[in-house]
């Protein structure tokens, strides 16, 4: 067992550290959640599979959305072979809608380096390493496989984890830090009983997720309230401390709905890398909001369908770096061919971009998508189509419906053909 790096005191507590899993175990065999499909606790022959899976799956997502696509996902593909052997595109549509999407790409590249091994050694890897070494595993996921996956000792230190252990130890220190982590990681060791170690953590988990959340805890409820430091002081709010973020940055863009004859919308499947890997999309249009007038022709000709104000100005770069870094091959093809050929898209909405409909939020910045329409002809469609077959492109003619039945989509690409 690790030696606490922790400077504080214990000896005020009615508990000692010793007492923290029993109380803790105690209040879930009782009132913890016995019923998640991926629990293993109850059974002797736990599956590492499953853990895996919803491991990854519950990174940054809570458990009520996790379930539908958990289900989902076993009853497509039930075993690690299977999920291996799947094609990218069917993995992606039934990922579609959960968010960050490098998890998807992950999960699809660790379930064939998990069968490499199981075809080597005959089983799923063994050890804390073994895990580790899997795309998309980290210490904690590795540490909840190994407990709650295969009955062996391991030790998580998730969000939930951490929320729990600074409030009750008084932990001040900023949780961004690595210092803070390492303290946090030693006591979450310390804590963690040898047997039982996938209970404990099964039930810490349930304790940051449904007691001890990030607003308004239930500490009447909590079997740890007696000696938890923050809630001594009346201050389970103030934990755990993280540095202010900055504020997002925010980025626009036109989402082109380019349509046929038939209805049909043109698709573009996003590269691997980037946001929305592997993913379709509608071909984007990045928009830099810029002081005073511009030279763009395709800003120009966007002027007379978008209202602006006399001060800021809607511009498509072009020509500069910016571009190359927001658009992708296939986008600049359809830029720079619109442009050729005089063909400027109108927007859904007659609303300023900042009122735009579609307003979706990553992980570093806010993302406006203006929805703007344009009906090409025949001739139009031929041509088009030459140029992005001549590049390589992957890209599909499908209505709304069929797109959304077919298509791995973005959750803003569903915002805007449900809109």
């Amino acid at each position: 067992m690790p030696t606490l790096s922790t400077n504080i005191d214990f000896n005020h507590t009615k508990h000692s550290l010793h007492t923290f899993a029993p109380r803790l175990l105690a209040w879930f065999e009782t009132s913890g959640r016995h019923d998640l499909p991926w629990q293993q606790h109850q059974t002797d022959t736990p599956n590492p599979y499953i853990v895996w899976l919803s491991e990854v799956m519950l990174q940054q997502t809570q458990v009520k959305t996790v379930l539908p696509y958990f289900a989902r996902f076993m009853n497509s593909f039930p075993t690690v072979q299977d999920l291996a052997a799947a094609d990218w595109e069917v993995i992606a549509e039934h990922w579609a809608g959960m968010g960050y999407y490098a998890r998807a790409r992950n999960l699809h590249k660790g379930a064939k380096q998990l069968v490499e091994v199981i075809n080597e050694t005959g089983d799923f890897p063994q050890t804390l390493d073994g895990w580790e070494a899997i795309s998309g595993v980290g210490p904690s996921t590795a540490g909840a496989i190994m407990a709650m996956g295969l009955h062996k000792y391991g030790v998580i230190c998730d969000g939930n984890v951490k929320r729990v252990l600074t409030r009750w130890a008084g932990i001040d220190g900023d949780i961004t830090k690595s210092a803070t982590n390492k303290e946090l990681w030693a006591l979450a060791e310390r804590l963690t009983p040898e047997d039982n170690s996938g209970l404990f953590a099964q039930a810490m988990m349930d304790m940051g997720a449904t007691l001890c959340v990030r607003r308004s805890p239930a500490c009447h409820l909590c079997p740890l309230r007696e000696d938890c430091i923050a809630h001594a002081e009346g201050r389970e709010t103030d934990y755990p401390v993280k540095a202010k973020k900055k504020p997002k940055p925010s980025k626009f863009s036109n989402a082109l709905m380019i349509e046929n004859d038939d209805g049909e919308i043109l698709w573009l499947q996003r590269p691997d890398n980037g946001i929305w890997g592997g993913l379709w999309s509608l071909p984007l249009q990045f928009i830099e909001k810029v002081d005073g007038k511009t030279d763009s022709k395709v800003a120009s000709q966007e002027q007379d369908n978008v209202a602006t104000t006399d001060k800021q100005k809607l511009d498509v770069r072009s020509n500069d770096k910016l571009y190359e870094i927001e658009f992708t091959t296939a986008e600049q093809i359809i830029n720079d061919w619109l442009i050729e050929n005089n063909l400027v898209a109108k927007p859904v909405s007659n609303t300023l971009l900042d009122d735009a409909p579609i307003k979706h939020s990553l992980t570093h910045f806010h993302w406006y998508l203006q929805p703007q329409k344009l009906t090409l002809n025949g001739k139009q469609i031929a041509e088009l189509k030459g140029k992005l077959s001549a590049a390589d492109i992957d890209f599909k003619w499908l209505d709304k419906q069929k797109a959304q039945d077919s298509l791995g989509l973005p959750r803003a690409m569903i915002k805007i053909i449900e809109g």
